[in-house]
């Protein structure tokens, strides 16, 4: 199946993967193993269709995949099946192309052991377009916070392979690899352009940072 071009290539339903703190952002790539046996089914339903299922997050982060009718977030992220891997046990390992976010409208009745919503992604059309307005970012203070943030929190970041990586491939990833709770993760992927979500991580970041002085200076 090819990668859809436009919102007019997207389905109208998709099988939900609700995970907490599993963030996909359009034009990224996300490594899941799968095992639970209602996602096993929802990823061989899924690859003998369109390869596409909607990763979303439930609003009670408690549990990583909750069961039922959970609620979820507003906002999800439609993910492309580019790599699979059938491993024993009834087991799969995937990678998740991000294409477009969506918005769950109506859950609907199925058979299958794994939810399903008809979705909306019109007010999500930039997405295939995700390095749309990174010209506009001021890459110099979002690389000198994130070099603060990565010895803060004593990250080992290649900042040589950082410098080759375009401006929005750098916000994307460092939204995806930050190890911010599932509040934040919703943030980052709510934020409506590139810009947005650079501030999202710069304010993110920064707030962590400052609670830390301030605990070390009260004790």
């Amino acid at each position: 199946m090819r990668r859809p071009a436009s919102i007019a290539d997207l389905p109208e339903s998709i099988a939900l993967f609700p995970l907490s703190g599993a963030l996909l952002l359009p034009g990224t790539h996300r490594p899941l193993n799968i095992f639970e046996p209602r996602f096993v089914a929802m990823i061989d339903d899924a690859l003998a269709g369109e390869r596409m299922i909607g990763l979303i997050q439930p609003r009670d982060s408690q549990e990583e995949a909750p069961r039922g009718n959970v609620a979820l977030e507003q906002v999800g992220c439609l993910g492309r099946i580019t790599h699979f891997e059938e491993q024993a046990e009834n087991r799969y390992f995937i990678i998740l192309e991000g294409v477009c976010r969506f918005a769950p409208v109506e859950e609907l009745t199925t058979e299958s052991p794994y939810r399903r919503a008809r979705i909306a992604t019109e007010a999500f059309r930039n997405d295939f377009a995700p390095l749309m307005g990174e010209d506009d970012i001021d890459r110099s203070r979002l690389l000198a916070v994130l070099k603060s943030y990565a010895d803060f929190a004593q990250i080992e970041v290649d900042w040589d392979e950082i410098d080759e990586m375009s401006t929005g491939e750098l916000i994307n990833l460092s939204a995806m690899l930050t190890p911010y709770g599932a509040r934040e993760k919703q943030a980052l992927l709510e934020a409506a352009t590139l810009s947005e979500r650079a501030e999202t991580l710069i304010a993110l970041a920064e707030m962590e940072m400052a609670k830390a002085r301030a605990g070390a200076v009260l004790q």
